[in-house]
């Protein structure tokens, strides 16, 4: 599945604006120490390999969030399915995660580089504006309410 999400990133058919693994403002300088222009630069770059999208390796600590702000969304109980993963690759902590990761024997994605041991606990800060204490807001560094008919 997350091969057909690379793919529709990179033809631009997701409403995700493709994120290079590579700085922009690094790109641009490349671009311009080759002299080239910086579109034409990141076409060649792109197809030759040398430039790659942040979507191909998600789990290279280059290319995850390091800060989540959530406004009125309960993205940890209610909003987000798979509550249980969430806790543990995003924030790292307690979780119940019963299933095993994909080993030698399973299918693995050919569009995205395949790491052994998945990533745990790649958020260092969440933020939550909200009028509840949700299941997002307990779990959250930061709580900070909002103004709403409540009041």
């Amino acid at each position: 599945m997350i091969d057909f999400n690379v793919r529709s990133e990179r033809m631009g058919w997701l409403p995700s604006a493709p994120q290079l693994q590579t700085n922009p403002l690094q790109v641009v300088r490349d671009a311009a120490a080759k002299g080239m222009d910086a579109k034409d630069y990141v076409v060649q770059s792109l197809k030759n390999g040398s430039l790659t999208l942040s979507c191909e390796d998600p789990d290279n600590p280059m290319n995850w969030p390091r800060n989540m702000f959530v406004w009125r969304s309960n993205i940890l109980g209610s909003s987000g399915k798979g509550h249980e993963y969430f806790l543990k690759h995003l924030l790292g902590t307690t979780n119940g995660v019963q299933g095993k990761d994909l080993g030698k024997d399973e299918a693995k994605p050919t569009e995205v580089k395949w790491h052994a041991q998945a990533p745990e606990g790649k958020l260092d800060l969440l933020v939550t504006l909200d009028f509840r204490m949700s299941t997002t807001c307990l779990y959250s560094d930061i709580v900070l309410p909002t103004a709403t008919w409540y009041e």
